[in-house]
């Protein structure tokens, strides 16, 4: 069983950083080693974490992507694809890792919903803002699928749009990599682990974080981002007490500081 707590047990209790949180989990992420398309570890791991958080009286929403079975970006033009058809496969792909998703987080008892951008009525809600709220007061998982509904999107842009719509009070990206480095740390070996920047140096330094339209809908909200390795068991938990794990992303930043 998660410990998220250890210091409890002595009476000290450390309350959570956020009441409303908003976790993006990517596709690639569900897949672990890319030996399968979704590794039930992984969101067997989710789902204890985010019960151990929702006893806290913490309200989670989640978006996941569907790179991990189809990624219209990158099968645009093959086959006759056309772009936003492409992107439509897409979201359907997302809507199955919601699913997935939603079966492992209520195996152990953890109240979900699932809300689609486009209607699927026969497997989740259609996504209406005032209803994904009052789940969420209810102590609901709400986990939003088929991204915006719309081709050109992509699933981080819809994230940072369902933060802003349910007034998220911080949006957390779950990756298999350890947060936003300086370089591409695959190419370069002494690349370095940014603890804290601005949205403005994600710009200006053309940092690999989330497309623009991400970044500015969660700069323009004032929406803080945190970006951590899913992979590492407890980050979900840590990044909720406010621990320094990953990458924080927010209007101040503090490019000085790094981790190599």
């Amino acid at each position: 069983m998660l410990n998220l707590l250890p210091c409890a047990k002595f009476g000290n209790f450390v309350p959570p950083k956020w009441n409303r949180v908003l976790l993006k989990v990517s596709g690639e992420a569900l897949s672990g080693d890319g030996q399968q398309t979704i590794d039930p570890k992984i969101t067997m791991s989710i789902a204890t974490e985010i019960s151990a958080i929702t006893r806290l009286g913490v309200q989670v929403a989640i978006v996941v992507g569907g790179g991990n079975f189809f990624r219209g970006s990158t099968w645009a033009g093959a086959s006759g694809l056309d772009r936003a058809t492409a992107d439509y496969i897409g979201m359907m792909a997302t809507v199955m890792n919601a699913i997935f998703l939603q079966a492992s987080m209520e195996s152990i008892g953890v109240q979900t919903r699932v809300q689609t951008a486009f209607k699927i009525a026969e497997i989740a809600e259609p996504y209406i803002r005032r209803r994904a709220i009052r789940h969420l007061e209810k102590g609901r998982v709400v986990i939003f699928g088929a991204g915006t509904g719309n081709p050109f999107f992509t699933t981080d842009t819809a994230a940072a749009l369902r933060a802003a719509e349910i007034n998220a009070e911080v949006m957390f990206k779950a990756t298999n990599v350890d947060g936003v480095f300086d370089s591409d740390p695959k190419k370069n070996p002494n690349a370095a682990l940014l603890k804290h920047v601005s949205y403005k140096d994600v710009f200006s330094k053309g940092l690999s974080v989330m497309d623009t339209t991400a970044i500015t809908l969660c700069q323009e909200n004032c929406i803080p981002v945190v970006v951590f390795n899913l992979r590492t068991h407890g980050n979900i938990s840590k990044a909720l007490m406010g621990e320094q794990i990953g990458t924080l992303i927010d209007q101040k930043g503090a490019c000085a500081e790094t981790v190599v």
